[in-house]
């Protein structure tokens, strides 16, 4: 059976992405907390986390797997599944990304005021973990329609899909998210990161999926956030600081879709704690209505911004504010923008192969991307003695057929 591998890729740049990592001693971890400008501009703890904080929630991540000992997700992280063809519950990550990802989504920091918080600090990661491009053995399975069935069969009400690749005429991929659809699950993807492709990644785009772009921390754009007519939101996603798995101590910070996409799992994660009787197509109208408008004042939803920027605690206000609108998805009957592949037959289990180039970021995600081991962040360089060394870690090209981490 043809297999799908999701290659790495935390991109920001078409020349290739610096992501920094550091193990941080107290001060360092202290000064992640303060650049975590995403929460700032959401004032969550006047607005947001007197509301809500996620409990009673689980979020599935399908990524790279989440490490459960990092000292901001302890407590926070199930048993999951692995589809990559290691053996594991999904709770080991030699990549980082999906630890990141969890942590943006869950994390609560150590501490008086140190390490990495989660939008929805109480939320429980169910981390399902899929092939990347790293390598390893081939499983003759589709990961990504395993993966979505775990979910939903699993507890998971807000799935997280900071991933990206050729699905579009993977029929088992489709029906599995018809599948979450019907059982009343929330599914986030990412855009993708690119310069050249304006087409937004699946499964981003598959109807029903909320596609998410990133934005800077002006509320515009990002450069390499890839636009399309199934974007719906956009999230912070420039110099977004992470929990890493290089240690139970190490942090990173990158730019891209898949950390904006966690910034919108966790809202859906919020809303849903909050508001327990609404449908999953109520919480993605919340989120929808509440967004900011674009900087321009350009008409919504347009191929830039979708609807506009996510607004958390606006999300959140009760019932009188905020339209909740009918309980049927309302991205489920979204066209495609490069059509509706024509079905497979019945009968066949097996994901058919898209002839196209790899998706995700060109020259960058499932590229040549490298990793500086060291302590920076928007100009801002802080020297620690001891603990910063420099590694730079080479990627070959994705074969064709591969994807990308957003």
């Amino acid at each position: 059976m043809a297999s799908r591998l999701l290659a790495r890729g935390t991109a920001a740049l078409a020349a290739g992405t610096l992501i920094w990592v550091v193990t941080a001693p107290a001060a360092l971890a202290d000064q992640i907390r303060d650049q975590q400008w995403a929460l700032k501009t959401f004032e969550v703890e006047t607005k947001v986390w007197p509301v809500s904080q996620g409990d009673g929630v689980t979020v599935a991540v399908i990524d790279s797997g989440v490490n459960p000992d990092h000292q901001d997700l302890t407590g926070q992280v199930l048993p999951g599944a692995d589809f990559s063809g290691t053996t594991s519950d999904g709770r080991v990550d030699a990549d980082g990304h999906g630890t990141g990802m969890a942590s943006l989504i869950a994390g609560h920091g150590h501490g008086a005021q140190a390490g990495v918080m989660g939008l929805a600090p109480k939320v429980k990661i169910l981390p399902i973990k899929v092939r990347t491009s790293e390598g390893g053995p081939a499983p003759e399975q589709n990961d990504l329609a395993a993966a979505i069935r775990f979910a939903v069969d699993h507890g998971a009400k807000v799935v997280n899909m900071s991933i990206g690749g050729p699905f579009r005429f993977d029929s088992q991929a489709r029906k599995a998210v018809a599948y979450a659809v019907s059982k009343d699950v929330v599914l986030i993807g990412g855009a993708g990161n690119s310069v050249t492709d304006l087409s937004v990644n699946y499964p981003a785009a598959f109807p029903g999926v909320v596609a998410v772009g990133a934005a800077d921390s002006k509320g515009g754009v990002w450069n390499s956030s890839k636009p399309g007519p199934e974007l719906t939101l956009l999230a912070p996603g420039v110099e977004i600081y992470r929990a890493s798995a290089k240690s139970q101590t190490s942090y990173a910070i990158g730019n891209g879709t898949s950390d904006s996409t966690a910034y919108v799992s966790a809202t859906a994660a919020l809303i849903r704690s909050k508001y327990p009787s609404l449908s999953a197509g109520q919480v993605i109208n919340r989120m929808i209505k509440s967004a900011a408008p674009p900087l321009d004042g350009a008409a919504v939803p347009n191929s830039n911004y979708g609807y506009g920027v996510l607004s958390p605690a606006k999300a959140l206000e009760p019932n009188s504010a905020v339209d909740n609108g009918p309980r049927e998805n309302p991205l489920v009957n979204r066209v495609e923008s490069l059509g509706t592949p024509p079905p497979v037959a019945e009968e066949s289990d097996e994901p058919s192969v898209e002839p196209m180039v790899p998706e995700g970021d060109r020259g960058s995600s499932g590229s040549g991307v490298g990793v500086v081991v060291g302590v920076a962040a928007g100009g801002l360089v802080l020297v620690v003695g001891g603990v910063v060394a420099l590694v730079v870690r080479a990627r070959r090209r994705g074969a064709a057929g591969g994807g990308s981490y957003q």
